[in-house]
């Protein structure tokens, strides 16, 4: 999308940036707080999600279902972090952003994952309201720790 030759329209795309920066933070504190039923809020209905190069998922409840299936249980802890976002605003009510992720994973007993990479996404405004469409992790580095008890 060009860039705005008005004040009002420029307040309107950065405010929009503000909102889908708010959305991703909300996306990773529900993730991490297992708070599944906020984290629904998070996505539009028809969204995907490629969380690996094996795990494709279409539609909304796929996606919480595979969070809830493989972070939900209470041996598995998770820290989230994301930083420099590189968000356009493609649409009245598109948009794309790119993340840089840390992440660190305790999978109990004995497993631990540090996480570095990107996260690839798509925005769509649903009734007033960003949502992501789709999101995408290309990990580049995978450090892990198991340790025997």
């Amino acid at each position: 999308m060009a860039e705005p030759s008005d004040l009002g329209a420029m307040v309107r795309m950065l405010m929009d940036i503000e909102e889908i920066k708010k959305l991703k933070a909300k996306y990773w504190r529900c993730v991490d707080k297992k708070s599944w039923d906020e984290l629904a809020e998070v996505f539009a209905e028809d969204a995907t999600a490629d969380y690996d190069p094996k795990t494709h998922l279409e539609g909304r409840e796929a996606i919480l279902k595979f969070l809830k299936d493989s972070l939900g249980a209470k041996t598995a802890i998770t820290a989230h972090g994301g930083h420099n976002p590189e968000i356009e605003i493609t649409g009245e009510t598109t948009a794309r952003g790119i993340w840089a992720l840390q992440d660190y994973l305790i999978m109990q007993p004995n497993t631990r994952l540090t996480g570095y990479g990107y996260y690839e996404d798509e925005y769509v405004k649903v009734d007033g309201r960003w949502k992501k469409k789709s999101t995408r992790i290309t990990r580049i580095v995978e450090e892990w720790n198991m340790t025997k008890r």
